[in-house]
């Protein structure tokens, strides 16, 4: 069980970690090298949720490794789908972004291959 809950923390890390940088890049807007890498860089740099998005990464890099240390990559890296299921729900109402019945049929495929792998 312990196993489990390390890898869900993980991907709810990673999940997190997604969403901050999607909170970084609107209020950087659009990236563009075109005005130079030195400032793209620091305009992402300035933004708190940049911040916020890496540690979240680097937390579930650790927390990752020791839940594949008690699982099976074959079960634990299918769990990594949640993650896609969280963040369209979460996009949808953090951002404003479109929950359409395509992406709905696809988050019930994901579930339906998440329980088979888990199971077996």
């Amino acid at each position: 069980m312990t196993a489990y809950i390390l890898a869900l923390i993980g991907v709810s890390l990673n999940t997190a970690a997604q969403l901050f940088l999607k909170a970084t890049t609107n209020v950087v807007g659009v990236i563009s090298f075109e005005n130079g890498i030195i400032n793209t860089a620091t305009k992402v740099l300035s933004v708190p949720a940049f911040y916020a998005g890496m540690t979240c990464y680097a937390v579930s890099i650790v927390v990752w490794i020791a839940a594949l240390s008690r699982l099976p990559v074959s079960v634990a890296y299918p769990l990594l789908s949640v993650g896609y299921i969280v963040n369209a729900v979460l996009a949808y109402f953090l951002f404003g972004e479109a929950l359409t019945m395509h992406k709905l049929l696809g988050i019930g495929f994901i579930i339906i291959g998440v329980v088979l792998v888990v199971r077996s």
